[in-house]
């Protein structure tokens, strides 16, 4: 292969990784959810969206520095998971998954009236304070909000990893999502750990809002980030953190490389259906993810 054709692949999957990891940190949203209650949370997207808004209303309005618009972005999420448990999800307990599952879709439809309202239609800023200049590795040329957001998804995805697996409260969350009728006979809060999850929700939809409202600016359609992040759980696994990454690597790296070599053949389009034939591919081949639990039902 010609030195520019590797020069140029290196670009592509070096760009896919720096997107994978960022769509893990979204996607890190949707395995605390269902560690913690067994059930999908069709509105993650617009939790980001939502998380976006106020960052950049607090920029915007307030006048707020970067750090301040990004703590009241995880404090409002935090305060956003805690309350929607408590009003909307807090009588699901012990209800079938699917009433949970249609109540996330409607908070999803929610919540996108909800921002328009509060914040307008119009497309707002986040403004990170790194610069502009590209960052060099060779012949690879980084956005330094990649490279940001592509640190705090390693970071927090190292910590929630951790959480899961060696702390009580982790142990004790994925307990619940085993059984919650279970967990509640062994004495466990079960409804503590379901706030935490959305709680935890929220944090993690917090920093991808400020991540990708900084790379797409911030509007409504900042929300179809969760669609885009569908694929990689399902074919990561929904329940493993690992997964996620995985699953988020594989699919930023599959989008660049069909971007850069399918679409001056086909005129574009092509990242974004790409990732959802892998999707299918997965649901056929191994429906639970490459890193999910394999579930044995009796019927």
């Amino acid at each position: 292969m010609p030195e520019f054709e590797w020069q140029f692949t290196l670009v592509l999957l070096t760009n896919g990784v720096m997107i994978g990891l960022m769509y893990a940190l979204i996607a890190l949203g949707f395995v605390l959810i269902y560690k913690a209650t067994d059930a999908i949370n069709f509105a993650q997207g617009e939790f980001v969206m939502f998380a976006g808004f106020i960052a950049a209303g607090a920029a915007e309005i307030l006048g707020a520095p970067f750090w301040v618009s990004a703590l009241l972005s995880v404090s409002g999420m935090v305060l956003l998971g805690f309350g929607l448990e408590r009003v909307v999800l807090r009588p699901l307990i012990g209800r079938p998954v699917i009433a949970v599952v249609m109540a996330t879709i409607g908070l999803a439809a929610v919540l996108r009236g909800t921002a328009t309202l509060a914040f307008g239609a119009g497309t707002r800023a986040i403004v990170m304070p790194i610069g502009d200049e590209p960052i060099e590795l060779g012949p690879v040329m980084l956005p330094p909000v990649q490279v940001v957001g592509a640190v705090v998804s390693i970071v927090f995805l190292a910590a929630f990893s951790w959480f899961f697996l060696k702390s009580r409260i982790g142990i004790a969350m994925r307990a619940v999502a085993d059984s919650q009728q279970v967990a509640m006979a062994m004495g466990i809060d079960v409804r503590r750990y379901f706030a935490l999850a959305w709680a935890m929700a929220g944090i993690v939809s917090a920093l991808g809002g400020v991540v990708w409202g900084t790379m797409l600016g911030v509007d409504n359609q900042l929300a179809l980030v969760g669609l885009k992040v569908f694929p990689v759980v399902i074919l990561g696994g929904l329940d493993s953190i690992i997964g996620a990454v995985v699953g988020g690597l594989i699919v930023g790296i599959v989008e660049n490389l069909a971007a850069g070599y399918l679409d001056p053949y086909v005129g574009g389009g092509t990242k974004d259906f790409a990732p959802y034939i892998l999707m299918i591919a997965a649901l056929m081949i191994r429906p639970e993810g490459i890193f999910g639990r394999r579930r044995i039902e009796r019927v």
